[in-house]
């Protein structure tokens, strides 16, 4: 009997139906691939991990046996995961991140191979420091550089190797990274803030910077971004016109996700949560093929290593959909552009948001305290914020577009502004009273009622405040965070000392406390009026006014970065102990080239 030959609907429909594997919970896979504290738990003795606990906490130096402990227990949680090798993971001033692969074997003096990893390998290992972008600070015949395991970001597995977070410093001590100075100006700003939060609550003993990061992107097929060798070589192209239909009609905002997009951003999520990377948010923005990604906010040392290991991750992803991932900051002209918004604050050990309003008056007198001292730190070093955010690839998206305006001014909103005007006008010592959210009903009986803010928002505000935290909107979609944070802390911390010096004068000269706080927030609202600026900062009134309030409107990126060197900002950087002049010096000659080559590689 002849077989009877289906239609290929027909076929389909006598088929068996896929299984579909268990779907497991975002819960049960976070964190899989990571080492974390409690993890290293199961592999020490009770006495070595109370001791990295506390080093981890609070820092200090791992000494020899418990550096050998540790890495005996990473090298068995390691190879249990099925790693074969470890590696030292830094960021180099090349704004990647980098890593030398070594296996976990040693040889015997019989011949036989055993697996080893001690406690020298896990503390300390030495690339080539002079085959990385460090300024003239390391010669071709001086090319000894270490890298240092920075306990506080925890080891992670990715692609069958311990990656060891580490910090790259010279074999002279100057640091050739961006962890390094990041981690002392967050000890710097601890420091800091805790001696600020004790006029408040003597409880408090740590207070932490934390980092929420927007991670902008464009997704391109691979065929078609193998065809423009402008894209594939500047990462933008060159050439051209604009399409017929691009972003006029505002219809890819917020729209839904296309299922190959959403099939990516599948992967990319799966991966990530794996690594220990808290990503929340997902949608589509304003130009065609744009996207965005984005976590819950975390400390932010561990922030930063997060971040550049999804962009990491974004650039192996989007290949095995056939998508080349952008992170430009201006890939096409006439679109919008891509930024990674850093959302900043401070939080206590104790549980407050420094940048939040609090229940009582002597509360919302510690807010105001600490934002107050924020926008001095901005006001007085604008030029040097600008400077930390700007590229090459930056310049094309700064004020056109939606991104912000090349000009450092920080967005307030109207209650909060209020209430500076108040006090600044007051003469008094009455504290202050500041409202949440508030309810607001609509006239439609199925919709319930809607709490709003006690302030709106601007786009167009580099720095803006927005509720908890400050917003800095400028930062570039391919930036390490690093270089922002940097910079903000450490002015921030500066200005936090000074507030102190200033405070505890008063209080020397029998001023009560409320009092002597007061006088000092009433200077330094008076002073840092320049940079609070709640209108349009795409307007040109705005960059006429803003000349004439003293703040930097430089737009050569070249003499941008002049601000690293000015006296103000090596004093800064030299007093608080985060950079030297000697770095500084460098990492600007690191930019100058960086600049210079990108526009002749366009060339």
């Amino acid at each position: 009997m002849a077989k009877i030959r289906f239609s290929a609907l027909e076929e389909l429909a006598h088929r068996k139906p896929l299984e579909v594997p268990k779907r497991r919970r975002v819960s049960e896979i976070f964190g899989c691939d990571v080492l974390t504290i409690e993890k290293m738990r199961q592999y020490l003795s009770i006495e070595a991990f109370k001791k990295l606990e506390k080093v981890m906490i609070e820092g200090g130096t791992i000494d020899r046996g418990l550096a050998d402990q540790v890495a005996a227990a990473m090298k068995a949680w390691a190879v249990e995961k099925g790693a074969t090798h470890y590696t030292h993971w830094f960021h180099p001033l090349n704004g990647a991140t980098a890593e030398k692969h070594d296996g976990f074997i040693d040889l015997q003096k019989n011949g036989s191979m055993i697996e080893a990893f001690d406690g020298r390998m896990l503390v300390q290992q030495e690339p080539d420091a002079s085959s990385f972008p460090n300024g003239g600070i390391r010669n071709t015949f001086e090319a000894r550089g270490y890298t240092a395991w920075d306990p506080g970001s925890p080891a992670f597995i990715n692609n069958n190797t311990l990656c060891i977070p580490t910090v790259f410093v010279a074999y002279t001590g100057e640091a050739l990274d961006y962890k390094t100075p990041m981690l002392k100006a967050l000890a710097l700003i601890d420091k800091a803030a805790v001696g600020i939060c004790q006029y408040f609550d003597k409880d408090v003993e740590k207070v932490t910077a934390t980092l929420g990061w927007e991670q902008e992107y464009f997704l391109v097929d691979e065929a078609l971004f193998n065809a423009r060798p402008d894209l594939k070589l500047c990462g933008r192209t060159l050439m051209g016109h604009s399409a017929a239909k691009d972003q006029q009609l505002e219809d890819h905002y917020f729209g839904a996700i296309p299922t190959r997009v959403a099939a990516f951003m599948k992967d990319l999520e799966i991966e990530s949560l794996k690594l220990g990377i808290p990503v929340k948010t997902r949608h589509n923005e304003v130009a065609p093929n744009q996207f965005e990604l984005a976590p819950i906010f975390e400390e932010c040392n561990l922030a930063n290593d997060h971040n550049l290991l999804i962009m990491a991750l974004m650039r192996k992803i989007s290949r095995r959909h056939g998508f080349r991932v952008l992170l430009h900051e201006k890939p096409f002209k006439g679109v919008n552009g891509s930024g990674k918004h850093n959302n900043w604050s401070l939080g206590t050990d104790t549980g407050v948001l420094l940048m939040a309003p609090g229940k009582t008056a002597e509360d919302n007198l510690r807010f105001v305290t600490f934002i107050v001292n924020v926008l001095m730190a901005v006001y007085r070093h604008n030029g040097l914020l600008k400077a930390s955010i700007s590229s090459a690839t930056n310049a094309h998206r700064l004020g056109a577009n939606e991104a912000p305006p090349a000009i450092i001014s920080s967005f307030l909103g109207t209650q909060l502004t209020q209430v500076l005007d108040h006090l600044e006008e007051s003469s008094n010592d009455e504290l202050i009273a500041l409202s949440g959210k508030h309810g607001m009903k609509l006239d439609i009986p199925q919709i319930p009622e809607l709490l709003i803010d006690n302030t709106d928002r601007n786009r167009t505000s580099p720095f803006a405040f927005t509720g908890n935290r400050f917003e800095f909107r400028a930062v570039g979609s391919e930036a390490n965070c690093a270089s922002a944070m940097i910079a903000l802390n450490t002015a921030v911390a500066e200005q936090l000392i000074e507030f102190k010096s200033e405070v505890d004068a008063l209080i020397a000269k029998g001023e009560p406390k409320v009092s002597a706080i007061l006088d000092v927030v009433r200077k330094y609202i008076k002073e840092s009026k320049p940079i609070h600026f709640d209108g349009n900062g795409y307007s040109e009134e705005w960059k006429a006014e803003a000349l004439k309030r003293g703040l930097d409107c430089e737009t050569s990126v070249p003499v941008i970065f002049d601000n690293y060197l000015k006296e103000e900002s090596v004093k800064m950087f030299e007093s608080t102990g985060v950079m030297t002049r000697k770095e500084l010096e460098a990492r600007n000659e690191v930019k100058w080239e960086t600049y210079t080559k990108k526009i002749q590689i366009e060339a």
